[in-house]
């Protein structure tokens, strides 16, 4: 498993703006961050859980169709180089209202489960990152320990630093500078894991 590439996935995937950094952000600046904080460790807790989940159920189903992986996983990495080049032109984030009180803890963990961004993150994840001979209940505990690891600096910045950041993005030449670069690392790592995925020879026959 390349660790160094997934902690930057999911660093990416976790820090641009999105509907759960969103919503703790309008929380944050509403409620203030201590009443934020258990719907921050509940969007932490849910995504890690749905990733291990999608880890286990998939990581069986790879193990019984290894031939497979290889061309899921190049499906993969072009979905992400899809997601950067669509990060790049992404316009202005609108923030939803946050409502009279904060989301609280159940509504951060199932927040996740309804987003069908999350899902696609999740899947794309497994697909691309997890390795064919590795035990399904082994990936499922180092993908959910490490999202949420990742993950909850992440958003707890935007919980916290909730005014600051939209201020800041607010700009559109800072918001595509910030666009940009998080597509740019995104890109990167398809680039990086497409050629370590594809076999010598592929890749050769691919550059002819």
């Amino acid at each position: 498993m390349n660790l160094f590439a997934l902690v930057t996935y999911l660093l990416v995937m976790s820090i641009t703006p999105g509907p759960n950094n969103l919503v703790l952000a309008s929380s944050g600046v509403n409620f203030g961050f201590s009443r934020t904080l258990p719907s921050l460790l509940g969007m932490a807790l849910g995504l890690s859980l749905q990733i291990g989940l999608l880890s286990l159920f998939l990581g069986a189903l790879i193990s019984l169709m290894a031939s497979l992986q290889l061309y899921l996983a190049v499906a993969g990495c072009a979905y992400l180089l899809w997601l950067s080049w669509n990060l790049a032109r992404a316009g202005k984030a609108k923030a939803g209202d946050a409502g009279a009180r904060p989301m609280g803890f159940w509504g951060g963990l199932m927040f996740n489960w309804l987003n069908p961004k999350v899902w696609l993150m999740g899947f794309n994840l497994v697909m691309v990152f997890l390795p064919a001979q590795m035990n399904p209940w082994h990936a499922a505990g180092v993908f959910a320990l490490v999202s949420f690891a990742t993950s909850l600096p992440c958003i707890a910045v935007w919980a916290g630093s909730g005014v600051a950041i939209r201020r800041f993005l607010d700009s559109p030449l800072r918001l595509r500078a910030f666009n940009c670069s998080m597509a740019a690392m995104l890109a990167l790592t398809a680039v990086w894991l497409l050629a370590e995925m594809l076999p010598a020879h592929s890749l050769a026959a691919l550059m002819v």
